[in-house]
C-alpha cells in the first residue's frame, strides 16, 4: 500500500470529528462556517494569522496550524484562502499532520498544485479533498465546504464528483434516499482525492450501500475508478459487491476544448466521455445519460439486491 492510499480512511468523519477553518475570520469562511455548525459540524477553533487569542463564533483563534493542533487536536481543516496562498496552508497543515484537508480554492496555480501533490505523496498522515473544490459533507453532521445544505439528508448513497455542480445535482437525485457523503473531488488537474480513491473508501464504508460517480471528459480517473471496481471490487456474478451508477459529463465536447474545468480536456480520442462509459460499463458500472437518473438507477440496483434504499420519513 502506497503512502498515499494509507490515508483514504480519513475521508470518514462525523459530528464528533473535531475541525477547524483556516482563514477563519475571513468573510466566505464565517458564513460557511456559520452553516456548517448548524447541522452539527464540530467546529473547535481556527487560524487567522495575526489574530491569535481571539474568539469568533466563540470558538478559540490562533495564530498558527501548529497552534491550533496542540491546542485543540483537529481530525479535519476546512480551508478558505486565497488561491495564491492554498498551497502554503493546505502544505502547513500537511505539516502539521491533519488527517483530513479540505480546499475549496479555485484558480491554485499549475506549479503550487504540484508542490501540493509532492507533499501529499511524501508522507502518510494526510488526505486532501480539493482543491477547487465544494469540499465534502456527512449530512449526519460533518460539512467542510460550501455545499449547500438544502440537497442532503443522512442516507445511504456515497456521491464522489469532479463537478460541484454535478455534485449538487446527483444529492438532489438521491435525497429521497439520503446520502453517506458527497465527495467534492474537484476539478484541477492534480486533485488530491482521485475517483479511485472514493471508491475505495465507498466500499470499505459501513455506511454506503451504493455509490455514485460523477465525472466528465479529461484525465484517467474514472477509468483508474473502473478498473478498481474490476479488479478488486467485482463478486462472482460479475457486479460490484456495492452497486455503482455513474454519469460521465461532456459527451459532445470537440476534442481539445476545455470543459469548465482546467483538467476537463480530451484529445484524440484518449480522455473522451465514451472511453470513460466503456470502461464503467465493462467494469459492471450502470452509467446513465443525464446525472437526474442516478438517483433512480442507484435506487433499483439496491432493491435488485433486496435493499429499499428510501428513507421512511421525508
Amino acid at each position: 500500500m502506497s503512502k498515499a492510499a494509507q490515508t483514504i480512511k480519513n475521508l470518514a468523519v462525523d459530528k464528533h470529528t473535531p475541525c477547524i477553518f483556516q482563514g477563519f475570520t475571513g468573510k466566505s469562511a464565517t458564513f460557511h462556517a456559520k452553516l456548517s455548525l448548524s447541522i452539527g459540524t464540530n467546529i473547535v477553533g481556527g487560524v487567522t494569522p495575526k489574530k491569535g487569542g481571539q474568539t469568533h463564533l466563540d470558538r478559540p483563534v490562533f495564530d498558527t496550524v501548529k497552534e491550533a493542533v496542540r491546542q485543540v487536536k483537529p481530525h479535519a481543516t476546512a480551508v478558505f484562502v486565497p488561491p495564491m496562498l492554498a498551497a502554503n496552508a493546505i502544505i502547513d497543515a500537511i505539516e502539521n499532520e491533519i488527517p483530513l484537508i479540505v480546499s475549496v480554492a479555485e484558480g491554485v496555480p499549475l506549479k503550487d498544485q504540484m508542490r501540493i501533490m509532492s507533499a501529499l505523496h511524501s508522507q502518510s498522515k494526510s488526505r486532501l479533498v480539493g482543491c477547487n473544490s465544494p469540499g465534502m459533507m456527512n449530512p449526519a453532521g460533518c460539512r467542510l465546504g460550501i455545499s449547500p445544505l438544502s440537497i442532503a439528508v443522512p442516507g445511504p448513497i456515497g456521491i464522489a464528483s469532479r463537478s460541484g455542480t454535478l455534485s449538487y445535482e446527483a444529492a438532489w437525485s438521491t435525497k429521497h434516499m439520503g446520502q453517506s457523503n458527497i465527495l467534492g473531488l474537484g476539478g484541477d488537474f492534480y486533485p488530491g482525492t482521485r475517483h479511485a480513491e472514493a471508491v475505495e473508501f465507498f466500499m470499505n464504508d459501513e455506511q454506503t450501500q451504493g455509490i455514485v460517480l460523477v465525472g466528465e471528459v479529461g484525465g484517467v480517473m474514472e477509468e483508474e475508478a473502473a478498473e478498481l471496481i474490476a479488479r478488486q471490487y467485482t463478486g462472482s456474478d460479475g457486479k460490484p459487491i456495492k452497486p455503482v451508477v455513474a454519469f460521465i459529463a461532456g459527451r459532445n465536447v470537440p476534442p481539445g476544448q476545455i470543459f469548465g474545468h482546467a483538467g476537463a480536456i480530451w484529445r484524440d480520442g484518449l480522455s473522451s466521455a465514451e472511453q470513460k462509459r466503456t470502461a464503467l460499463k465493462n467494469a459492471g458500472v450502470v452509467v446513465v445519460d443525464a446525472v437526474g437518473e442516478v438517483g433512480q438507477a442507484i435506487q433499483k440496483e439496491l432493491e435488485s439486491r433486496g435493499i429499499d434504499p428510501v428513507r421512511k420519513e421525508q
